[in-house]
């Protein structure tokens, strides 16, 4: 029973210590490590956050291995990269194909090295009503946004525990934390990815591995495109307008080099994370309803062809 007292006291001293630190860090700029001349592999690197993550990454002096299902956005990406004088390897490799996730993996190991930095930021979205989506696309979605990160991981963190040096960083997304309607898909797969990521910071602490850093990037709706059309409430736009790309990656890149373990973007997000789990979910529909946020996907199903008939190939969908 003493035994139990003491740990409960430390515990509540080390959660105290904790807040503290969290609300000190909101204030004072937290110090950031260097990446030069680490390895960095991003996915969906020929996408529009993709890409900028590279270029951050290799401003930074990181060696670059980039993934992208489409080659000609990877290369262009890998171009750009390589001006900034860095060492850049680009693959074209479909992430909903287990066996290529792993072949490419040890293509990397044999080109490159040991990857020490791990971005998984590919993701798509089907774009369509749940009894209007094919299985195959509805499959794709959570292959692509979910099961990757168990692929990934288990390709590229062995290394990092035998050295217990790593960073492996999750682009997840607001609708990880709280739903809405029409993208059950990839509400589905990335609440998936949250907690995949969460299980495994997990476990890396429960076997001490404290070298291997974790970081969880929610970010609400960025304009990439992927979901063009999305809108809530229009007197509430201007408080929450879509993410500007750039923004969204400087914002994730100070995570990751301060070493933060979760990042929403913007703030504003961690209030829909904190009342849905304290209000009533009627509670919760009520305020989704006077946002907007119930049928806030409504027009981007329109544009993606739910209701004209045309149908968007998801291959273009990565971010």
């Amino acid at each position: 029973m003493t035994a139990f007292v003491v740990d409960l006291l430390l515990m509540l001293l080390d959660l105290l210590r904790c807040v503290l630190r969290a609300a000190a860090q909101t204030v004072v700029r937290p110090r950031l490590k260097r990446v030069d001349g680490e390895l960095v592999l991003i996915t969906g690197a020929g996408g529009a956050l993709g890409r900028l993550f590279a270029l951050e990454f290799a401003r930074e002096g990181a060696r670059l291995v980039l993934w992208d299902c489409d080659r000609a956005a990877n290369e262009r990406t890998a171009a750009l990269a390589r001006e900034t004088g860095v060492a850049v390897h680009a693959y074209t490799v479909d992430l909903s194909r287990r066996r290529d996730v792993y072949r490419a993996a040890e293509r990397v190991r044999a080109d490159a090295g040991d990857v020490t930095v791990l971005v998984n930021n590919a993701g798509v979205v089907a774009g369509r009503r749940l009894l209007d989506c094919p299985d195959e696309l509805l499959e794709r979605t959570l292959l692509v946004n979910c099961h990757a990160l168990f692929w990934m991981t288990k390709a590229f963190l062995p290394p990092m525990k035998v050295t217990n040096h790593g960073h492996i960083v999750t682009i997840a997304s607001a609708l990880g934390l709280f739903s809405t309607a029409c993208v059950a898909d990839y509400c589905a797969s990335k609440f998936g990815a949250v907690g995949f990521h969460e299980s495994l910071t997990h476990q890396l602490h429960a076997e001490n591995l404290n070298g291997i850093k974790t970081t969880l990037v929610c970010p609400y709706i960025v304009d990439t495109g992927m979901f063009a059309g999305c809108e809530i409430r229009k007197e509430l736009r201007g408080l929450i307008p879509p993410l500007d790309p750039l923004y969204t990656v400087k914002q994730s890149m100070k995570a990751i080099l301060g070493e933060q373990r979760m990042i929403c973007i913007p703030r504003l997000m961690y209030i829909p994370l904190l009342t849905r789990a304290l209000l009533p979910w009627d509670a919760n529909v009520a305020t989704y309803r006077f946002m907007g946020g119930d049928t806030c996907m409504m027009p981007f199903i329109k544009n993606a062809g739910d209701e004209s008939g045309q149908r968007p190939n998801p291959l273009t969908a990565f971010r």
